[in-house]
This record gives structure tokens, C-alpha cells and sequence, in this order.
């Protein structure tokens, strides 16, 4: 299950700190975006709200069976006890599409009614907020912090962030911090493995590197033949593409409108393959990768902020591989 993949001492921490007398009212989940933090919140919350409720046929950890009733009840969204915060689609008859840039004010004060009782199906009453890091501040930041100085009777918080660091140090100083790091490559495979079973394997290995020790990063490429792009980089990098012919196939095929998803994963990729190629070089090969990284670091993000031409983005790209080939 691609919610529990990964850092195991962590959730053995959290499950030690469950079973013990009395369990901390905030904990921060910190660490790199995707490697599973929102959703091991959201298991654990289940997991002590059946607690909660005495059950006594939980299997072990985390899990909780789909024919539970606190099972049933959060995955049909009228959990008394728990609650989530995340940002909110602009529209909702599109829920996939143009999230609100933040979680505003009003869906903090909008607990209030749920803390203003006692749990009631539960000793405990959960709130995962994800991320922390989208709370508005200062107005929802300071609101919540309230909640954290006074946490309401029996309440858990559970708040998710990718940089901690940016936090308000009033909210890091009430939360006890559960780290977690990038995965293995043998478990991002294996959650890969799970998720996409008629992936290739050349196609799970390309994911495995795009993803960087992150699930939910690397599932972000599926589907857009990372394998392909990540030999024609090669190919540039190892040779240098002296006739161009490497650059302009990758430019007609990521310069079209309908090729927005691999044109993006492109720019997101060569960095990081650069980045791979540093780490085996030395003198003045290395000070080239490292600068050709730094070029293609800030490229990627102009060209989408600028909408600059994909096709001339692309070949530009092309020829920042290329100086990996100057030895």
C-alpha cells in the first residue's frame, strides 16, 4: 500500500508514541514532497479514531478493515471526529482542476464548531492539515495557533510539511517533529510496481530516477515515456549531437501544444540528469556539469513562468546536455 512504503522507523516512532499514556496534540510530518506524509496521516488519523472508538478487530500498525465503520464513515466523508484541511478547488464542478492558492482563514475558524463539543463517536478527534505550509498568513496561520496553545479536549493535529523551515516558529514550537526522508529506489519501485503493473521495465527504471526517492513525484511522469526522453538525453550528453539531430526530433516532438505534459517533464528532467552526472566527475568535467546545472535549473522555471517557445526552449536544453560531452 503506497501509503505505508517507506520510512519505517518513523510510523514505528508514531505507533510507539499511539500506544503510550498519553499521546502529543501536534505533530509536524516534515520532509520532501511525495514520499507519502499526507497519506500516512490520513491512516493514522483512521487508525486512532478506531482505536478511539474501542475497537478490538484491528489488524496490526495502521491498517483498519474496509467493512470498519470508522472505515466507512471517514471514506464517506461524515466522520464526526476528523476533519481535513488542504486547499480547495476555485470551482468545484472541477475538482481536479485550479486549486485555491492557499487554505484560507475560513476553513480554519471553521472547525470551530466541531471543537465547540466532546468527541462523540471517539475518545479522539482527528485534524490532518495538508500541507501546512498553504495555511494563509498571517490571519489562518495565527488562527490555528490559537488552536495549537489551546488544544480543544481530546484533539490530535497532524500537519504535513515539505519545508518546515518556512514555518511560523510559534507553530514549530507547539508540534513534535516525525521526519521523513526520500525513499530507497527499491521501494519507489515497488510502489511504482503496484500502481502501474503494465509500466515497462525500462519505463519503472526512468521513473525511479525522475522520482528522486519520491512516489508521488515520479507517479507525476507516468505515462509521458520518461524511458525515450531519458535516452535522447544520454545520447546528447555522451556525444554532443554535433548535427543537431538529437535537438531538433526532441523539439519537434515537445514543441507541439498537445505535448505540454512531456514538455514539462523534459525541462523538470534535465537538471536532475545533470545532477546525476555531476556526482561522477571531478576537476574541470565537474565545474562544467555544475554550471551547465545551474543553467538549466533556472531555464525550466523561466520558460514556464515567460511561455517562451517550446521548441526553441527545447533545443536550448539540448545544447546545455551537450557541454556534459566537453571532457
Amino acid at each position: 500500500m503506497t501509503s505505508l512504503a517507506g520510512n519505517a522507523a518513523a510510523k514505528a516512532a508514531f505507533r510507539a508514541a499511539m500506544s503510550g499514556a498519553q499521546l502529543h496534540h501536534a505533530w509536524l510530518f516534515a520532509g520532501p514532497e511525495g514520499v507519502g506524509k499526507a497519506s500516512f496521516a490520513r491512516a493514522a488519523a483512521m487508525r486512532m479514531l478506531a482505536e478511539g472508538a474501542g475497537a478490538s478487530d484491528l489488524p496490526g500498525d495502521f491498517d483498519v478493515l474496509e467493512a470498519h465503520h470508522t472505515r466507512r464513515m471517514i471514506e464517506a466523508g461524515a466522520h464526526p471526529d476528523y476533519r481535513v484541511l488542504e486547499r480547495l478547488p476555485k470551482d468545484p464542478a472541477k475538482p481536479d482542476e485550479n486549486l485555491a492558492r492557499s487554505i484560507p482563514i475560513g476553513q480554519v475558524r471553521g472547525l470551530g464548531p466541531m471543537f465547540a463539543t466532546k468527541p462523540s463517536m471517539s475518545s479522539r478527534r482527528v485534524v490532518v492539515i495538508d500541507s501546512i505550509d498553504d495555511v494563509e498568513r498571517p490571519g489562518a496561520a495565527n488562527a490555528l495557533l490559537k488552536n495549537l496553545e489551546e488544544p480543544p479536549e481530546g484533539t490530535i493535529f497532524l500537519l504535513v510539511s515539505h519545508s518546515p523551515g518556512r514555518l511560523l516558529p510559534t507553530i514549530r514550537s507547539r508540534c513534535r517533529l516525525l521526519r521523513f526522508d526520500p525513499l530507497s529506489d527499491a521501494e519507489v519501485a515497488g510502489v511504482l510496481r503496484a500502481e502501474l503493473p503494465e509500466a515497462s521495465a525500462a519505463e519503472i527504471d526512468a521513473l525511479v530516477r525522475a522520482g528522486g526517492g519520491s512516489p508521488g513525484k515520479a507517479l507525476g511522469f507516468a505515462g509521458l515515456d520518461l524511458a525515450t526522453l531519458d535516452g535522447e538525453m544520454a545520447a546528447i550528453a555522451a556525444r554532443g549531437d554535433a548535427d543537431n539531430a538529437i535537438r531538433s526530433r526532441l523539439a519537434r516532438t515537445l514543441g507541439a501544444k498537445a505535448a505540454q505534459p512531456r514538455y514539462e517533464a523534459f525541462l523538470a528532467r534535465v537538471p536532475a540528469f545533470i545532477a546525476a552526472e555531476a556526482r561522477n566527475r571531478h576537476g574541470r568535467a565537474l565545474a562544467d556539469a555544475l554550471e551547465a546545472y545551474d543553467t538549466a535549473a533556472h531555464l525550466g522555471p523561466l520558460a514556464l513562468a515567460q511561455s517562451l517557445d517550446a521548441q526553441a526552449t527545447v533545443f536550448e536544453m539540448g545544447g546545455i546536455l551537450a557541454r556534459l560531452a566537453t571532457r
